[in-house]
């Protein structure tokens, strides 16, 4: 009787932890269904999307469907994070292919989808050897979109050693098929330029996910006859931790010549130095200042030199008076000193609207009436193209006027001339609507 008894409790128990079992199954069930529900709706769309005010609308739905996958990782069930994101991933590419996504919105999001991706998978533990198939996939028989990269290095907690190997050998049997390898010019004329891109993307990936500086130095720099592929190299060894090949690579690249590659790079090899040897930080960009005089520059030096600001002062800006623009914007943003900005402006002749526009928007709380000539000589230019932009701009630049002259002498010049511009521009009837809607007489 009492084994009976036993028997029965035994199985009470268990009918019972089928029914908390299938309870919970159910609940989660419900929050896949409730995740699923609230993130794919905000990617999957039919509307026309070649319309570019569509195309940023859905774009930024399509980064609140991210912001719940990611909100939703440290409580749901990671099998099912990796299901949403997956299918999220799939649909963002079919919705940017025919897309207007000139501003980005679109590509930025698939991108954050791409960046969940392996983390979903590692998580999830997704079988590796359905992984594999899905990268490949990916990277080479997707004939809709092919502007996106997938990064093995992302991939190697999910993939693991074994998959890792697995997808090196299934990368070497793509490579195999496209034939002998020919010289970077006859491959991306070739009809396999896309397979041929792919592959040396991931040669290059793998060579920083083995720490091989070797190989870094080949995929990256390749024939050390670009700039920006020995930036690209120094940024190699930056992510894989070897701070002092980096500063040696960026250096490289700085010195290679003085274009624009060069001195992006030069801007990367002072920062590496400002964060890993701040002793030789002022002395690199004095060098960059030098060698490529600017208000950029300058205020890169003035913020190294710190307290030794001074010793550098009077060199800068002599050098800088070659560039009235320059000059001009370092006084005022770098050095924040407008006064001295606005008699440098005088004393240099400075002839660009844009920075006169910066600093009468400064001067004007130093001197709010001798700025009016030349916010009048910027309206005056502003006019001289004829467009709504154009015009709205001048308003603008009008209504300020006659805040700034508000209670003093001058107050019936700035209205005298709003009234001479009516009268030039009278055949222009959107001035006349502008200057309306601008409040102006």
């Amino acid at each position: 009787m009492t084994q009976q008894l036993h028997s029965e409790a035994h199985r009470r128990l268990l009918v019972e932890d089928r029914r908390d079992s299938t309870e919970d199954r159910g609940v989660k069930n419900e929050q896949v269904t409730s995740l699923a529900d609230a993130v794919l709706p905000l990617i999957r769309t039919r509307s026309d999307l070649s319309r570019y005010s569509v195309a940023n609308a859905h774009g930024r739905d399509m980064h609140e469907a991210v912001d719940i996958l990611e909100a939703a990782i440290p409580t749901a069930d990671p099998a099912e994070i990796y299901s949403v994101t997956h299918k999220a991933l799939a649909s963002s590419l079919k919705v940017i292919a025919r897309a207007d996504d000139s501003s980005g919105i679109i590509g930025d999001a698939c991108r954050r989808l791409l960046e969940l991706h392996p983390q979903t998978a590692a998580a999830a533990r997704t079988p590796v050897g359905k992984l594999i198939d899905w990268m490949m996939k990916f990277q080479f028989d997707d004939d809709e979109v092919d502007y996106f990269e997938l990064d093995p290095v992302a991939y190697a907690p999910a993939l693991g050693d074994v998959g890792m190997t697995t997808y090196r050998k299934r990368l070497a049997e793509a490579e195999a098929n496209l034939g002998p390898r020919s010289s970077n010019d006859e491959r991306w004329s070739s009809a396999h330029s896309h397979e041929w891109f792919t592959l040396d993307w991931n040669a290059r990936r793998l060579a920083i996910l083995d720490h091989d500086i070797d190989a870094i130095i080949r995929t990256h720099a390749k024939d050390r006859k670009v700039a920006a592929w020995l930036e690209d190299t120094a940024e190699a060894f930056e992510e894989i931790g070897e701070i002092d090949l980096a500063i040696d690579w960026a250096k490289q690249a700085t010195d290679f010549d003085r274009g624009h590659q060069s001195l992006k790079a030069a801007d990367y090899w002072c920062r590496l130095l400002e964060e890993h040897r701040p002793n030789e930080a002022l002395e690199a960009r004095l060098s960059v200042f030098r060698k490529w005089p600017s208000s950029t520059s300058a205020a890169g030096l003035h913020k190294a030199a710190g307290k030794a600001w001074p010793d550098f002062r009077d060199e800068v800006v002599t050098t800088l008076a070659a560039s009235p623009s320059d000059a001009v914007l370092l006084a005022l943003l770098t050095l924040k000193e407008p006064e001295f900005a606005w008699n440098l402006a005088h004393s240099l002749a400075l002839d660009s609207d844009h920075t006169w526009s910066e600093l009468v928007k400064a001067y004007e709380k130093v001197d709010p009436i001798v700025v009016l000539p030349v916010h009048q000589r910027l309206v005056e230019n502003e006019l001289v193209e004829a467009g709504a932009q154009h015009y709205r701009l001048a308003a603008r630049r009008l209504a300020k006027m006659r805040r700034l002259a508000a209670g003093s002498a001058h107050e019936a010049e700035v209205d005298g001339l709003i009234a001479e511009l009516r009268e030039i521009h009278r055949r222009r009837p959107r001035l006349q609507q502008e200057f309306d809607r601008a409040g102006l007489p």
